[in-house]
């Protein structure tokens, strides 16, 4: 591929945006290509899934070459592919961590709040600047809004400021911040830990999750009711049960 670069690291796969030089911004091509990557590793026997940049930043966000060589109906494309590259993200049954340096700003910030965790190093920068430019950063934002809280979503948008990784994780956009040397170490220990168990059991939780939130209490509480007591027949929570019921350690079938 021409944007990105793949590789699996025995259960894992690690995706990296690999556009240094357009500060890995996200052109028709380039999300193409990580739909494609995130598809087929969601299709993979992976449990987990690292999406870094390489390069100095993360993202800078959609390509504005690409952007205003489109007219509307271009642009509207673009930013189809952009959601549904956002959406396969939460639907993939595998954990998604974001590895980020640098800045992710607009669409990588999107990209960063899509993910199911996220390990900044110190040197990470969050913003969503169109609301100090021209192009008011609509899309980005609807990630972002359901991670912070709405008068720092409102801060972000209409400021178009960089937030630094100790104020991300104080909003809860990120999971994690550590010293630009650690950063490596800390999103393979988040994602260990987050893909113990059964595989099965995770995947279904995690769909089960994104589709219940947002929604009011009753609905969301219809979700989850009827899929929870559907997990139970699965063999990875009959095997758990059994274990804690017997006093071992599990050995998952899934």
């Amino acid at each position: 591929m021409a944007h990105i670069l793949v590789k699996e690291d025995g259960e894992t796969v690690r995706i990296t945006m690999n556009r240094p030089a357009r500060r890995n911004s996200l052109s028709f091509e380039h999300l193409s290509e990580l739909l494609a990557a995130f598809e087929e590793a969601g299709d993979s026997a992976a449990t987990g899934i690292v999406l870094a940049g390489e390069g100095p930043v993360f993202s800078a966000g959609h390509d504005f070459g690409d952007v205003a060589a489109r007219d509307l109906t271009g642009v509207r494309e673009l930013l189809q592919l952009c959601t549904r590259l956002m959406r396969t993200i939460q639907s993939v049954p595998q954990v998604v961590v974001a590895r980020v340096h640098g800045l992710a700003t607009a669409a990588g910030c999107q990209l960063v709040a899509s993910c199911d965790l996220a390990v900044a190093a110190e040197s990470a920068g969050f913003a969503l600047p169109g609301g100090k430019g021209g192009w008011f950063c609509h899309t980005p934002a609807v990630p972002v809004a359901r991670s912070i809280g709405r008068k720092r979503l409102m801060e972000m948008v209409l400021t178009g400021d960089v937030i630094d990784a100790p104020t991300a994780l104080e909003w809860g956009l990120i999971n994690r911040v550590v010293p630009d040397e650690e950063l490596d170490a800390a999103v393979d220990d988040l994602l260990a830990k987050a893909t113990r168990g059964s595989r099965a059991s995770k995947a279904l939780g995690k769909q089960t999750i994104y589709a219940q939130l947002d929604r009011p209490e009753a609905d969301a509480y219809a979700i989850a009711l009827e899929v929870m007591a559907s997990a139970s027949q699965l063999p990875g929570a009959r095997e758990g049960m059994a274990a804690f019921l017997e006093k071992r350690h599990p050995v998952w079938p899934d």
